[in-house]
């Protein structure tokens, strides 16, 4: 099978086209023949070398993939109402940059209802990460206001329109007039170009001086002191990634004073129990609102997987920000 590899450590240029042995399924596996990968930051973050493989997974990179059922552990598969030349789209370890990639039964949930493979592709990563987060850590209610840091990323647009389907006020933080403005068009309820405006002013501002109930953050380093003093009482702040740097200082006493939680997590070496619990929570309360449209796919480009340059060009626009939503590479 064709595969993209990470040859060494560093720029964009170290992904190459390979050809590599087929993944053979496991007990509890499927394999999958994949249609579409998607692209996300932790990618560009394994491949300069800040980003550990978990043991057991793959080298390849790739977290994300879409397409059709091709072999596996029939009994984990009819369990989960599954069967060879299904569709679907899966959450895996690594690997997903590849032809044909395995992945655990309990992680993989099948392609929506009016949707494509490429599209489902832009799912897993996002939807779990954004629903343990958020839903689960988070504990966002219907009624209560969210803050994302960076609603016009992949997880930022995720969040965005997930928050507004299941009830919640969305205010979104981004680096353009531009971003914003499509934000906005997403469903969110405000947007904030941090560039130009303190988030913290005005989340306080928009919420009548209350403070919002969840951020979502990225950023971490000096974000967090701000973030803790634009919460609400019993407010959550939820960490996903350190993008501006893993030491913070914070004033505990408001931390005490508004009963806050500040909590995070990575998704990546959780074990497949936890996520199989995770997808079965998708299912239940989040795919049928995919169905019906109340959620809808954000793709901002297309690349070839198998042309050399493909996937170089794919995680130059990452690293760019200059996208609204997902990158997909297509086989």
């Amino acid at each position: 099978m064709k595969a993209i590899e990470i040859t060494s450590f560093g720029a964009p240029e170290v992904l190459r086209v390979s050809e590599r042995p087929a993944p053979v399924a496991g007990a509890g596996e499927l394999l999958v023949r994949v249609a579409a990968s998607g692209v996300n930051r932790p990618d560009v973050l394994q491949r300069m070398g800040h980003y550990p493989v978990p043991p057991g997974a793959s080298d390849l990179p790739g977290l994300e993939l879409a397409g059709e059922i091709v072999s596996g552990d029939a009994e984990a598969m009819a369990a989960a109402g599954l069967k060879v030349g299904d569709h679907v789209c899966a959450l895996v370890a690594g690997g997903g940059y590849a032809e044909l990639c395995v992945a655990p039964v309990a992680q993989c949930l099948p392609v929506p209802k009016g949707w494509s493979d490429v599209e489902a592709a832009t799912l897993p990563e996002t939807f779990f990460t954004v629903w343990s987060n958020v839903f689960e850590r988070g504990r966002l209610q219907a009624g209560e206001t969210l803050l994302i840091q960076g609603g016009s990323s992949g997880i930022g647009v995720t969040a965005i329109q997930m928050a507004k389907a299941l009830g919640a006020t969305v205010i979104v933080t981004a680096g353009s007039d531009d971003k914003c403005e499509a934000c906005l068009k997403l469903g969110a309820d405000h947007a904030i170009n941090y560039k130009t405006a303190d988030f913290v002013e005005e989340a306080k501002k928009l919420t009548g001086g209350k403070g919002v109930d969840v951020v979502l953050d990225m950023v971490a380093g000096s974000y967090v002191a701000r973030e803790i003093e634009c919460l609400a009482e019993d407010g959550r702040l939820v960490i996903i990634a350190v993008q501006g740097g893993i030491k913070s200082e914070i004033n505990a006493g408001l931390v005490l004073r508004k009963r806050l939680t500040v909590t995070g997590s990575t998704l990546r070496p959780r074990p497949v129990a936890f996520k199989g619990a995770i997808a079965k929570a998708l299912r239940e309360q989040v795919w049928p609102l995919l169905e019906r449209g109340a959620i809808k796919p954000v793709i901002h480009s297309r690349f070839a997987a198998g042309e050399q340059g493909g996937a170089v060009k794919a995680h130059e626009l990452m690293e760019s920000n200059q996208h609204i939503g997902k990158i997909v590479l297509t086989w």
